[in-house]
């Protein structure tokens, strides 16, 4: 037992060590490795997002058409948005507000929260669907998937708001400053506003 103790402790000490050096992704790939620290970590993050939650919904299913679904997004991948938003690489005055009040272990909690949630796809009409899927397909499945689940770094478009995709597509398309990535400016350019609505129709339909 002692031994074990001794063990224990010495982790613990390691990871003390460990997670400065690299950063909330070493600290959130350690609590994924533990199905009880996910399992704390969820809970946790379900109390720090009570402020997320006026507009991306108790359980990460947005409220707002406008405002972005975070339920099923890879976690790494919304833990990297949170730090974007928190460095001003993301622009957006009143998430980077909410974001700077937050310690480095709640970000890692909220983002294992909305993880673990589970997405609402809608009902959209079948020709729209039928277009989008295509213009997916052609455009899109090779960096989001086939079915649009994302990524570490790719997000989540399964389930999102037509309305939120609508208008996320449409600023990468017209490079409006808002949107910047050139990878993504590029794949879009072709597009004619009813592809886009056509695509986020498709989109939103995705478990």
């Amino acid at each position: 037992m002692k031994r074990n103790m001794r063990r224990t402790l010495g982790l613990a000490l390691l990871a003390g060590l460990v997670f400065p050096a690299y950063g909330a992704d070493a600290r959130l790939q350690a609590i994924q490795a533990d199905p009880a620290a996910v399992q704390a970590a969820v809970e946790a993050g379900r109390k720090a997002s009570f402020f997320c939650a006026n507009c991306h919904g108790d359980n990460g299913v947005s409220r707002l058409p406008e405002v972005p679904n975070l339920a099923g997004q890879n976690p790494a991948y919304l833990l990297e948005q949170i730090r974007k938003f928190g460095s001003g690489q993301r622009k957006d005055e009143f998430m980077q507000g909410l974001i700077k009040v937050l310690k480095d272990e709640e970000k890692i909690q909220i983002a294992l929260f909305y993880a673990g949630q589970q997405p609402t796809p809608g009902q959209q009409e079948a020709a729209p669907v039928a277009a989008g899927r295509q213009v997916y397909v052609k455009l899109c499945a090779r960096c989001h998937g086939d079915q649009a689940r994302g990524n570490e770094t790719i997000p989540r478009l399964a389930g999102q708001h037509p309305v939120y995709l609508n208008r996320s597509i449409t600023r990468y398309r017209d490079k409006t400053g808002e949107r910047l990535d050139p990878q993504m400016s590029s794949a879009v350019a072709p597009l004619k506003n009813e592809d886009i609505k056509a695509v986020a129709a498709y989109l939103n339909t995705l478990p």
